[in-house]
């Protein structure tokens, strides 16, 4: 099950994920993972409480003029692991940017990154590999998280474009 991407006219910043995990699917929204510290680190970049609730995480990332979506329509996957992914749908996210002056999409984890360029063409959009926010992604900690994570989501003119 994939979810809607959320976005208003005025996104300009898209968050892609690869596919949603159990726990996420089991929720019905992205990042539902108890341990995944993505809503936690999103909140502290944009100087908001932690968002508990759908509605409350999509306005946290309407008001501040993200898009949050997945680079997978569909795919077999075991469990939660990215490393298990086949059988590729990709997401149309070239109708996204059509939909919203998107900049800069920014890629949580390798395995997003990787997916985005080998299935999506974006020729004006600057793409951006991150740090996973997963709890798999031990290794980075929220305070380093937060210095990868933020300079990445302030939009800047002078960086639009560049690769």
């Amino acid at each position: 099950m994939s979810f809607d991407p959320v976005y208003t006219a005025r996104s300009n910043i898209l968050i892609v994920g690869t596919w949603p995990s159990p726990k996420s699917r089991e929720q019905g929204f992205f990042y539902g993972h108890p341990q995944n510290r993505f809503w936690p680190m999103l909140a502290a970049l944009m100087h908001a409480p932690t968002p508990e609730t759908i509605e409350q995480k999509t306005r946290l990332i309407c008001d501040n003029d993200l898009a949050l979506w997945d680079t997978i329509e569909s795919c077999t996957i075991t469990g939660a692991s990215d490393a298990s992914i086949r059988d590729v749908v990709p997401t149309d996210l070239a109708w996204l940017c059509r939909q919203a002056p998107i900049e800069r999409i920014v890629c949580n984890g390798a395995t997003a990154y990787r997916l985005c360029v080998q299935y999506h063409r974006l020729p004006d959009v600057q793409v951006l590999r991150l740090p996973s926010t997963s709890p798999a992604n031990a290794a980075w900690s929220m305070e380093r998280l937060l210095e990868q994570w933020g300079p990445a989501l302030t939009r800047r003119e002078e960086e639009c474009g560049e690769e």
